[in-house]
């Protein structure tokens, strides 16, 4: 009995297919088997005056038979198995040669979606999104994203006139994966996926794994292509294996890439309203490297649709903003500063993200990667959204975002955002809303799972990269191991001693011996983690003044307090981090808007200007910093620190010691604007203590109160010691003293010997 091609025409999926609703488009199109002998081909050209059917080997032509008005057309093919063919289609007078996409298998497998499922598929990037490649002989694109609730899934874009009919995906039912190879698609090409959500409603979507994105107010991702460029950092990344962040120094200057420096005119011309990366790099490396900075941090650089957010609201986690250029331009950029001796840290948002329409909220018509119920899924006074980070596909999806960063663009560590609003489920909420965990506790324990997760992940990678927590409260173990219950984090922000010493040093001299105990109290618990000292962008915005304003007095007494600040964190132990411009005393409070207020080093009258000598000043700190092993090798110690002096209220004096095997250094701190022809302290030995570093000293900016000679400690007990030394205190300042023992004569040692 002859086949009929009506048989096979299963119309109410043609139909569905024809409007764009249709699921599994592989059912009603492409190749399959009719029967034994015969091959069925379907195509959807609705715009074809005629479609046929060439088989690769042999050059045989079958004419395909239109099935609708809509442009469904079909033909059997006399074969034993399905062949390698093309469709040629005519339209008017021209015919062109087109592979069919629905002829070309799934390139994700079994095992990949079973990884997936279970949140462990750590390069989950390298399937899902839009990758170009080469499939028996055909250049094109193939496209896969997550979205298990959808009824159907297209992806549209400048190559198909953003037709939704043109290439509908087909839904891989065991993961939710919508997946297409697309012949033709090509780098550059723009795309995004149309959603036919559960409740029947469209949206267009930006790929949640794209690489490259429109420059904003576009929204629509970039097929782009990760493998081309040639890295040249293979010594830094060697390197970097041995890394102990433990046991090196660290000196972060974070910084926001889009206003660190700005075109001349970028402010009035919007065809040039940033850098490249590519321009930037050595603008910034050359200054990092002037100022003795050993690592940047950047404020998030993955795709975000307002500037205002600072990339802190993220809805391309897998692409670099497009407003510095392309991926391959920020693959330059780290590669341009790790070549040139500069770590770079990356700001990463695993806390929450925002409910822009193309972004991840509502993903696929349902709460896709955000939780349903808003007392777990919304920060009401941010206006985000907080990931279900219980979902298995969205843990999985942002480790593997983690990790991406890492490899892809050898970035040598990730500083996590809010983590602390992760951590607690009423984190900024009323009673009502929020719901407690499985225990009645406010601790969110899958995102603690999830934390601990990825920072087994990050460390199993062996390549010296590291993790930062940004975490304002004091949960216990941030930086202990996962194997001992903590979370894993390599280093911790240290906002307790930022707000404690901020609300310090704002206050009058007059009154700061009435909170003392805030220069102290960090001690207490320094140990308690590894940390990271920081004046960082949150204190300088939104009306709470640079650092400069922060400083009370008149202009000198606030120079003299920003040395006296930047001095103190130096000496005090944990990395340090430094937000950008204020190492240069910026009087105005930072704005993404703007570029640093760089005029201020400009000379006055042919004089170095104040900002000037507080840049230089804050250099010779951190080639201070960086010379001398005591301020940094035994951070995590308790022997690389030894108080000297902490009640001197009445003075608003402390003094201290930092100490390492090769060294012994004392510290003197002195936080009035009175200054001590003589002021004794005692020492941690008897010997010799020549002042190596004072923040007063005229090539510091300061007056040049200064100890010139080495003072010899004598026998007068004071601060509890029996040694103690007489020296020149300056206003405002840090003094620091190399200790040199007084070697013992031969008869003492015998004596004590026989003692």
């Amino acid at each position: 009995m002859a086949l009929k091609l009506e048989d096979f025409m299963q119309w109410p999926e043609i139909e569905a297919l024809e409007y764009g609703e249709c699921t599994d488009p592989s059912a009603v199109l492409g190749p399959r088997m009719a029967d034994k002998s015969h091959v069925l081909v379907t195509a959807f050209e609705k715009e074809a005056d005629s479609v046929k059917v060439q088989v690769t080997d042999t050059k045989k032509e079958y004419k395909m038979q239109k099935m609708d008005d809509n442009g469904y057309y079909a033909v059997l093919i006399p074969a034993k198995k399905i062949p390698s063919y093309r469709l040629i289609v005519k339209k008017g007078k021209k015919e062109k040669e087109v592979v069919d996409a629905y002829g070309i298998e799934p390139q994700i497998d079994g095992l990949d979606m079973s990884q997936f499922n279970n949140g462990v598929h750590d390069t989950i990037y390298e399937k899902l999104g839009a990758h170009i490649m080469t499939i028996d002989g055909v250049e094109g694109t193939y496209f896969a994203v997550w979205a298990p609730c959808a009824r159907a899934v297209s992806v549209v874009g400048d190559f198909n006139g953003w037709d939704g009919q043109a290439h509908l995906m087909r839904k891989l039912e065991d993961a939710g994966i919508y997946e297409l190879f697309i012949p033709g698609v090509k780098k550059g090409d723009l795309y995004k996926y149309e959603i036919l959500g559960s409740t029947g409603q469209r949206v267009m979507k930006a790929d949640p794994f794209a690489n490259y994105a429109e420059m904003r107010p576009d929204t629509a991702s970039i097929v782009w292509d990760l493998t081309d460029y040639k890295w040249q950092d293979k010594d830094w990344m060697t390197a970097r294996k041995k890394w102990n962040p433990k046991k090196e120094p660290m000196l972060i200057y974070e910084v926001h890439l889009g206003s660190f420096k700005k075109p001349e005119g970028g402010e009035e011309e919007p065809k040039k309203l940033f850098y490249n990366y590519r321009e930037i790099a050595p603008m910034l490396c050359d200054y990092c490297k002037k100022m003795g900075y050993t690592h940047v941090e950047l404020m998030p650089v993955m795709e975000h649709p307002f500037d205002g957010s600072w990339g802190y609201q993220v809805t391309g986690y897998y692409a670099p903003t497009s407003r510095y250029g392309t991926p391959t331009d920020f693959m330059y950029f780290m590669d341009y500063m790790h070549r040139n001796g500069i770590g770079v840290i990356l700001d990463w948002v695993p806390a929450h993200f925002p409910k822009d329409e193309h972004g991840l909220a509502r993903f696929d018509g349902t709460c896709l990667f955000e939780h349903l119920d808003p007392r777990q899924g919304e920060h009401p006074h941010w206006g985000t959204l907080i990931y279900n980070y219980g979902r298995p596909q969205v843990s999985n999806f942002l480790i593997a975002n983690a990790l991406f960063w890492l490899e892809k663009f050898h970035a040598d560590g990730l500083r996590m955002d809010a983590v602390a609003s992760m951590l607690y489920l009423d984190y900024g909420k009323n009673d009502g809303e929020w719901i407690a965990n499985m225990y009645g506790g406010k601790e969110n324990l899958e995102a603690i799972e999830f934390l601990q997760k990825l920072n087994n992940k990050i460390h199993a990678r062996k390549d010296g990269s590291i993790s930062i927590a940004e975490e304002s409260t004091a949960w216990p173990k941030v930086t202990g191991s996962v194997s001992d219950d903590g979370l894993g984090f390599d280093l911790k922000w240290n906002m307790g001693w930022m707000n404690d010493y901020l609300e310090y040093i704002r206050t009058d001299p007059l009154f700061r011996k009435g909170r003392h105990g805030m220069l102290t109290f960090s001690m207490v618990y320094q140990y308690s983690e590894e940390f990271v000292l920081v004046f960082s962008h949150d204190e300088v915005v939104h009306m709470k003044g640079s650092m400069y304003t922060k400083m009370p007095g008149e202009r000198d007494a606030k120079f003299a307090g920003l040395r006296l600040s930047y001095g103190y964190m130096a000496a005090h132990p944990g990395k340090k981090l430094l937000f950008m411009g204020q190492e240069f005393g910026q009087e105005r409070e930072w704005s993404e808007e703007r570029e640093l207020d760089w005029n201020l080093l400009k000379s006055v009258d042919g004089e170095t200007s104040d900002h000037e000598k507080l840049r230089q000043y804050v250099s010779l700190l951190n080639s201070f910093y960086l010379a001398h092993p005591a301020m940094y090798a035994d951070d995590s110690k308790i022997s690389g620190f030894e108080w000297i002096s902490t009640l001197d209220a009445d003075n608003s004096v402390i003094a201290f010691v930092r100490k390492c095997k090769e060294e012994t250094l004392l510290v003197l701190c002195n936080f009035t604007p009175v200054a001590h022809e003589k002021f004794r302290v005692g020492v941690p030995f008897a010997g010799k203590y020549k002042e190596i570093f004072n923040s007063d000293a005229e090539e510091c900016g300061g007056s040049g109160f200064v100890n010139p000679r080495a003072k010899q400690s004598k026998r007068v007990k004071w601060d509890g010691r029996p040694n103690s030394i007489e020296v020149k205190l300056a206003p405002l300042s840090v003094q620091i003293f190399n200790c040199t023992k007084t070697p013992q004569s031969s008869g003492k040692r015998k004596n004590e010997r026989k003692k």
